[in-house]
């Protein structure tokens, strides 16, 4: 795939079986509207050998840790996904990062996981739902935590859940619709709140594209001004401090408004895997790869990382397998996204 090489996905997630276990004790068997998918290291490492991924920076998906009521169990379950997730990275060398888990809504034990998990694990930022429990980013009581990531520098990794209080619509799965407004709904609130100004160490990476954000960032704006008596640019500039990853959004729709909004160096390569199936990744991969010139092309697949993880830059990484199979799903992939292309007909 042309310039694929050495591609670090920020947006891959990890099912170990003792939290499907735990997810099915609580009678929880999907996410988004999926059925839960089969993950283990094996399969990661193949999906990344067939989208040329060097590195991937795994992620707990909604719902977290967040779904045991007690704070006692979520800060348990939350320690155990760390501990597992920070054995990857020395298990298979160069290949992975990861993001802790914290218990979120407890904030208190957030902040005292995320504490752990970035300074005793070696974690490469944490992920946060858009909401926890109807609780969203951006919220009060929420400064002890914004505290600690903000003295470490941390990137937060925001990832969207079910839209709380909503049923769901028949025939609109929440993961394509739905989740984009709950990131959305977390972008605005963390600038309405003033949080991205007071803790401005915090780099914040938003799930597929941010949602609606670049699309709607003026309209946003506009709003906002008139909520709090900011100045429209000021919102604006506090809007591109953001981080956006391309899952699900490499396409000649999506991606030139997320060029022409996101600040140079804040977009990042994401696949979802595996809640986005390998021909879902190989079809957004193969639109960035044919959609963008060739140094936003690099700086998109590992550029932009590399500035914002330096330890992934600096870790030796296998080289991808290749082969005729791979070379074959690639190739079919190129010629599926072609294909399925609109007209220009008017």
């Amino acid at each position: 795939m042309p310039g694929s090489s050495r591609r670090i996905d920020v947006h891959q997630h990890l099912l170990p079986p003792f939290y499907r276990d735990a997810l099915a004790k609580a009678g929880i068997t999907g996410a988004g509207g999926r059925a839960l998918p089969d993950w283990s290291p094996e399969a990661a490492l193949e999906l990344m050998d067939l989208l040329g991924t060097a590195t991937a920076v795994v992620s707990v998906s909604t719902p977290g840790a967040g779904f045991l009521t007690d704070p006692a169990e979520a800060g348990g379950l939350a320690r155990r996904l760390n501990d597992f997730a920070a054995l990857l990275p020395a298990e298979h060398p160069g290949r992975f990062g990861w993001f802790a888990t914290l218990p979120m809504p407890h904030t208190a034990a957030s902040a005292v996981e995320a504490e752990r998990a970035l300074d005793e694990l070696g974690a490469d930022g944490v992920t946060l739902l858009a909401n926890h429990q109807g609780a969203y980013l951006g919220a009060d009581g929420q400064d002890t935590l914004w505290r600690t990531l903000n003295d470490r520098r941390a990137v937060v990794f925001v990832h969207p859940a079910d839209l709380p209080g909503t049923p769901t619509v028949d025939g609109v799965p929440p993961f394509a619709a739905d989740f984009l407004l709950d990131t959305t709904r977390a972008a605005y609130l963390l600038v309405r709140g003033g949080v991205v100004r007071r803790y401005p160490d915090i780099r914040f990476v938003l799930s597929h594209a941010g949602g609606f954000l670049p699309y709607a960032s003026h309209r946003m704006a506009v709003t906002l001004a008139g909520d709090t008596g900011r100045s429209p640019l000021d919102i604006l500039d506090d809007f591109r401090t953001y981080y956006f990853d391309t899952a699900l959004s490499a396409s000649p729709a999506a991606l030139p408004t997320l060029l022409a909004f996101a600040r140079p160096g804040h977009i990042l390569f994401g696949s979802d895997w595996p809640f986005a199936p390998a021909p879902a990744a190989q079809y957004f991969a193969t639109g960035l790869d044919t959609g963008v010139a060739p140094p936003i092309l690099t700086a998109v697949n590992h550029a932009n990382a590399e500035a914002l993880f330096p330890r992934l830059g600096a870790t030796p990484v296998p080289a991808p397998r290749t082969g005729l199979r791979l070379a074959a799903r690639q190739a079919a992939a190129s010629l599926l996204f072609k294909l399925v292309q609109p007209g220009t007909d008017s």
